[in-house]
């Protein structure tokens, strides 16, 4: 899985290895890190809202089961609320 920073696929290295960023990349970076901050997400859960934006039926699913989960499942409307503040926010 990438992260979309290095997307056309031309990275300059150092002698190390180590992946040389420009501008526009460390921007990109930072605003992920404030996102993941405003919002208390880790990396995975910025994954999995990407694939969300990505699988239109993976979302219809979701939507579809979040649904039929019923009153007691207050905790999937927090985590489909916290979901959708970060694809809007991104």
């Amino acid at each position: 899985m990438t992260c979309g920073c290095c997307a056309s696929g031309s990275s300059t290295r150092t002698e190390a290895g180590y992946r040389v960023y420009g501008e526009a990349e460390l921007e990109q970076l930072r605003d992920l890190r404030l996102l993941r901050e405003r919002f208390g997400l880790e990396l995975d859960e910025v994954a999995f809202a990407a694939r969300l934006r990505r699988d239109p039926e993976l979302r219809i699913a979701l939507d579809t089961w979040m649904r039929s989960a019923g009153p007691g499942a207050d905790w999937v409307d927090w985590e489909q609320r916290k979901h959708e503040r970060l694809i809007s926010a991104a």
